[in-house]
């Protein structure tokens, strides 16, 4: 009974020192191994034997780089304004046995030193200054860090502010300022948009004034060489229409009692309109009268005839004949036409000159008149640029009448 009893008892001495002699490392993680209390060695990932009762791990540390978070603290500018700001530190072991033993609590360490640094970066800035500089205090803070913790063993790789807030009075100050700065900007962009639209608004009613007094000129300069050319053709037409009257009467030989007969038929004319209250009977009526009612030999003997020699009276038109002569001069000039083109396509598909109009067809137009007559020209072409109706050929003046003999 006892011998069984003492097995037992040398069994599970056996298994409680095997379980102390065996030790597995994870990956990314070193073991500090301490004997009778003091450091002996380090151990790799894997699995481990070591003295039991005489060994042990007291420290198990993690090589990864870690990521902790600090709460946020209260921090004083330089324009005595206290703001929060929030950081986060990235580090990473790079010795174990120094992080073990050179500082009792590293995590602690590195927060403490952290708040003392911003303190001391943020109280030489403003307000305004911390919240544009916050890549300037990271860089400072990182320096500071790495600086303080390579004799713990521990790499500070980044340091971060995530979020630095002013008071809310402050904020709400500097909300209204960006607003205010905002409209600013936006009431300046308007105006200048307003100022650009009424430039170009004034300079294109310019153009359009400029185009449109162009028009009106050119309109008016063509309108009145078109009165003008009108009046000529007008002139012209009376002057040979009283010239062919003129001729007509003085060659009709008329005596003195037609002329009485005609300044009768006038006076019921004279005495027509609304506005003719009173008639008044001019002096040369008697005389009128006195020619019709005297002897016919009486009125011979005061009437001295005209010079047939000096007047010619009208020919006689025959307006059919014209017609057909027009008719037929539009068709001869069909015909040269016809036969021009003939001809120089035969010139142009032989490489010969082509022959001139007037070779083709010799009785063509070739003076404004006949051109006009014809029906190929204008009466801008018979005027022609001398500005007077004198000057145009085939315009006969008006004769004047011979006065009579007394």
């Amino acid at each position: 009974m006892e011998f069984v009893i003492l097995a037992v008892v040398v069994l599970a001495v056996v298994g409680v020192a095997l379980g102390l002699s065996v030790r597995v490392i994870q990956q990314q993680q070193l073991g500090i191994v301490q004997r009778l209390g003091k450091f002996h060695r380090t151990i790799e990932p894997g699995l481990h034997l070591i003295l039991p009762f005489l060994d042990r791990v007291a420290y198990t540390m993690d090589m990864r780089e870690a990521v902790v978070p600090f709460p946020p603290q209260g921090v004083i500018t330089e324009d005595n304004l206290m703001v929060g700001i929030d950081s986060v530190i990235y580090y990473q072991i790079v010795d174990p046995v120094r992080a073990a033993y050179e500082a009792q609590n590293y995590i602690q360490a590195i927060e403490q030193l952290t708040q003392t640094t911003l303190r001391n970066i943020i109280g030489g800035m403003d307000l305004e200054e911390t919240l544009t500089s916050r890549e300037d205090i990271n860089q400072k803070l990182r320096t500071v860090l790495d600086e303080a913790t390579g004799k713990w063993g521990i790499k500070v790789n980044r340091v971060e502010l995530r979020s630095i807030e002013p008071p809310a009075t402050i904020r709400d100050a500097m909300e209204k300022g960006a607003r205010a700065e905002r409209e600013k900007r936006a009431q300046v962009l308007l105006a200048e948009g307003q100022r650009q639209s009424q430039i170009l608004s004034a300079s294109g009613d310019r153009e359009s004034s400029i185009l449109r007094a162009q028009g009106e000129r050119e309109s008016a300069v063509l309108r009145a060489q078109a009165d003008r050319q009108a009046a000529m053709l007008r002139a012209e037409g009376e002057a040979q229409a009283i010239t062919t009257v003129f001729n007509a009467i003085h060659a009709a030989e008329p005596d003195q009692a037609l002329l009485s007969y005609q300044y009768l038929q006038m006076l019921p004319e004279l005495a027509k309109g609304d506005a003719n209250k009173v008639w008044i009977i001019p002096s040369e009526l008697n005389d009128a009268l006195k020619g019709l009612g005297g002897p016919v030999g009486d009125a011979v003997k005061s009437f001295t005839k005209a010079d047939p020699s000096r007047y010619t009276a009208p020919e006689r038109v025959d307006v059919f004949a014209e017609i057909a002569d027009a008719k037929r001069a539009e068709e001869a000039q069909s015909q040269a036409q016809v036969q021009q083109a003939i001809e120089e396509a035969k010139r142009i598909e032989h490489g010969g000159v082509s022959t001139p109009p007037q070779a083709l067809n010799p009785g063509a137009p070739t003076s404004p008149v006949e051109e006009l007559i014809a029906g190929t020209g204008s009466a801008e072409d018979l005027i022609g640029d001398t500005g007077s109706v004198e000057d145009q050929p085939g315009f006969v003046a008006p004769q004047r009448a011979a006065e009579p003999h007394e």
